[in-house]
């Protein structure tokens, strides 16, 4: 039982840290599926969507601080109450997920009169951001999702029963527990290929050593609790006014927007049909690239039993929906990624939130880079008329075009926010409070 409950501490401690730390590292990015999970044709709670910024947060933080409290032995009593009504919810949310019907439909009342609307299904639950997608090329299916959260579950128990046997480190128990624990945070930073959570666990676990050296009884665990707490705040705040520590996204620094384009490859389906032959009652199944009977008056469609079998699952591209067009309709996106000038788009999705204590220093940037010869053009979700409208009113020196919300939240977590491209590769992304000079951004072209 001694083994069972300190590879639980263990396995539990390191991976809520490690699953904290990767979504503080990006809590827009967080806030962003949260909204997707509270938009009514999804959970129906709208009433939270203003808040998924800070619910996304405290989540991130609590995860860390509870992992640490594991590992420390540190108020087992709520750490794993906690542990386990969070674990539970996300197995719930998990399990959501992976059951939703898409072909769906709810009711609303619109005008007094009922109408019905598509449910909305988040087909990635977001658990590790985009961590899964930047590292080993795609997220947890809803399934496997799930499935992690019942393994994580399986180890919470034995913590959650046994939690009286669990009481504050001692020494001994230090000399165990925080070297293993940092060796299975260093194997789950492997996994994401991120080591900013095993110099984060560094600090926590000296900072501990501290507290335990000058602080005692009772009161070292609450001081130890507000360490961590202060430091996650610390971290989850930085990664909010400026960019992701680590970016695992399609559109970070160094990654070819053209070259992920050219390097997908649509699915190859091969769909069977079938007919029945009206003079015979014989059912024939056909490949429909094949000649068929669709237009045999002697043959009729036998409902429902359209086939699909899967060929080629093809290789989808994260960029594909990166599409950028011009107040007539025009897709301009190719002669933009081709463009051997650098080009900087200034990503802003939607006007009416956009933080305007940075436009000055874009303008001054843009500016500085039109006089060089190079290009530059505001991207929104917004309509052309409220982009040209922000941009007469903040007299900015670039043409409007348009691009999808997600997609432009995706590519830059931040509102205004700028991008480098050289040739459809991206050379640097500014948040609004790190706009550079022209020097800056010029010493990154090639």
């Amino acid at each position: 039982m001694r083994i069972l409950i300190l590879f639980s501490r263990l396995f539990v401690g390191s991976l809520f840290i490690v699953s904290g730390l990767i979504k503080a590292n990006d809590p827009l990015g967080f806030s962003y599926k949260l909204e997707e999970y509270f938009a009514e044709s999804a959970l129906n709670m709208p009433f939270l969507e203003p808040f998924s910024l800070f619910l996304g947060a405290l989540a991130c933080i609590a995860e860390v601080v509870l992992g640490f409290a594991v590992l420390f032995g540190g108020r087992m009593k709520l750490a794993t109450w906690a542990l386990l009504l969070l674990t539970l919810f996300f197995g719930w949310l998990t399990a959501y997920t992976a059951t939703c019907d898409p072909s769906d439909v709810y009711t609303v009342m619109v005008n007094g009169q009922p109408v019905e609307r598509s449910v909305t299904c988040v087909t990635d639950c977001g658990c590790f951001g985009d961590a899964m997608k930047g590292s080993i090329g795609r997220s947890l299916t809803p399934w496997e999702s799930f499935s992690k959260d019942m393994v994580l579950l399986v180890f919470i128990i034995p913590l959650f029963i046994f939690r009286k046997r669990i009481t504050w480190n001692t020494a001994a128990d230090d000399q165990i527990l925080l070297p293993l624990g940092l060796l299975m945070v260093i194997g789950w930073s492997a996994v994401f290929t991120w080591y900013g959570p095993v110099w984060f666990t560094v600090i926590g676990f000296a900072g501990y050593l501290a507290i335990k050296r000058f602080v005692q009884g009772a009161k070292a665990e609450w001081v130890a609790a507000g360490w961590i707490t202060l430091l996650s705040i610390v971290f989850t705040w930085y990664n909010y006014a400026h960019l992701p520590m680590r970016d695992y996204r399609p559109y970070a620094v160094g990654k070819s927007i053209m070259e992920q384009m050219e390097s997908a490859r649509p699915p190859v389906n091969r769909t069977f049909v079938s007919y029945r032959n009206k003079t015979t009652g014989e059912v024939t199944e056909y490949d429909t690239t094949k000649p068929y009977p669709w237009d045999d008056d002697n043959f009729e469609n036998v409902p429902n039993s359209t086939r699909i079998e899967v060929i080629d699952p093809g290789v989808p591209s994260q960029v594909q929906d990166f599409r950028l067009t011009d107040a007539e309709g025009y897709d301009l996106t190719g002669s933009i990624l081709n463009e051997e000038a650098p080009v900087l788009l200034v990503m802003i999705y939607n006007v009416e939130k956009t933080d305007r204590s940075c436009l000055p220093a874009i303008k001054t940037l843009v500016e500085a880079a039109n006089a060089k010869g190079w290009y530059a053009y505001g991207i929104t979700a917004s309509d052309f008329g409220k982009g040209e409208q922000f941009r007469h009113e903040h007299q900015l020196p670039f043409e409007i075009m348009q691009c999808d919300e997600k997609t432009i939240k995706t590519a830059i977590r931040s509102n205004p926010g700028v991008m480098l491209l050289q040739q459809g590769t991206v050379r640097g992304l500014w948040h609004c409070n790190d706009v550079p000079a022209f020097a800056e951004a010029a010493a990154l072209v090639q």
